[in-house]
């Protein structure tokens, strides 16, 4: 495993960040697909053993039983300072804004459900999961700051927005003397690339780190376009982010294959391989031992500048897919 330091943070991550969104209870919460806790311990401790220390989940994932899950993992198969846990949290419910619960006591909250929940002191990464249209900037922005102070967490991050707003968060936060978002978890891989457009060169200009979720396109950048398997079929939320250009992306995912073939290697290997060229630390969903050994084999994997124009020669422009679609206009609680 390589690793690497996370934007201006000290954290020091390997280039594959374990993304547990697949991991607990499949009763609870929407992913049907997800993994229960026996299962999950045991590709938590593999990924510990390949050399993967950069672990990612969310209040939502499976209505907390994915964070449940990762601490007593963690705690019983490393130790505190050896891995890095990033965590999320969503907008306020519209509970909250009926009671007028502000954004500082929401954010506060928020965190402390998550580390009892992680059962740990602090969290290496706190991520804005998306926007909250319905609560001032400044709001979250303080509370995120005071748990830094607080020693809860020790940096913050923010996903599902769009290059604005971060910079507009970043900038306030630097005038005022408060912690600045470090890394951003957008939507990107070689069928979905519009963070290309501006989120993209906006960080690289500010030493932000790219953390990008959904790298192989929810399985779709990792098999041939006839195949199919149960997440696939369960997973509506993906179906709602990809079918629409399936037409356009099945020529980037034959290309794939094809190279994959070429090069006697898995298109999951292709298919990070490519976007590791473009990111820090692609959070990549695992839900068994399998999708580990292509990840960590991805990051050794070097594509020629010829090989990474041939993938992207067929990229036509995509409708903003998700969270990022509804600009604004999702209602309070919303999970992705």
């Amino acid at each position: 495993m390589i690793y690497t330091k996370l934007g201006k943070s000290d954290l020091n991550v390997s280039r594959i960040c374990m993304g547990c969104m697949g991991i607990g209870d499949p009763s609870k919460g929407m992913n049907k697909w997800a993994v229960p806790e026996e299962e999950s311990r045991k590709i938590i401790c593999y990924a510990l053993e390949q050399g993967i220390n950069f672990f990612d989940t969310a209040m939502s994932y499976q209505e907390g039983n994915s964070e449940e899950v990762l601490g007593r993992a963690l705690k019983e198969f490393a130790k505190r300072d050896d891995y890095i846990v990033a965590t999320k949290f969503l907008p306020r419910s519209q509970e909250e804004l009926d009671r007028h619960v502000s954004g500082q006591a929401h954010v506060a909250d928020c965190l402390d459900r998550s580390l009892k929940r992680l059962g740990l002191d602090y969290v290496d990464l706190y991520i804005y999961h998306m926007w909250d249209y319905h609560t001032p900037m400044d709001e979250i922005i303080e509370g995120l700051n005071n748990a830094v102070k607080a020693g809860k967490t020790r940096y913050i991050g923010i996903s599902n927005c769009y290059a604005w707003q971060l910079a507009k968060a970043n900038f306030y936060a630097r005038e005022n003397g408060f912690a600045e978002f470090i890394s951003v978890q957008g939507h990107y891989n070689l069928i979905a690339r519009e963070e290309e457009r501006e989120m993209i060169p906006f960080c690289e200009d500010q030493d932000i780190a790219l953390t990008p979720y959904s790298p192989l396109a929810s399985g779709r950048l990792c098999r041939p376009t006839s195949e199919t398997t149960k997440r696939l079929e369960l997973d509506a939320y993906a179906r709602f982010k990809y079918d629409k250009s399936q037409d356009a992306d099945g020529g980037i995912i034959e290309r794939v294959r094809e190279l994959a073939e070429n090069k006697n290697v898995s298109m999951t290997e292709i298919s990070l391989a490519w976007l590791l060229r473009k990111v820090t630390a692609p959070v990549m969903g695992v839900t068994k031992k399998s999708n580990i050994d292509g990840a960590v084999k991805a990051v050794e994997l070097e594509l020629t500048q010829e090989e990474t124009d041939y993938l992207e020669e067929l990229y036509v422009p995509h409708a903003l897919a998700g969270v990022m679609a509804q600009n604004g206009k999702q209602k309070a609680g919303d999970v992705v």
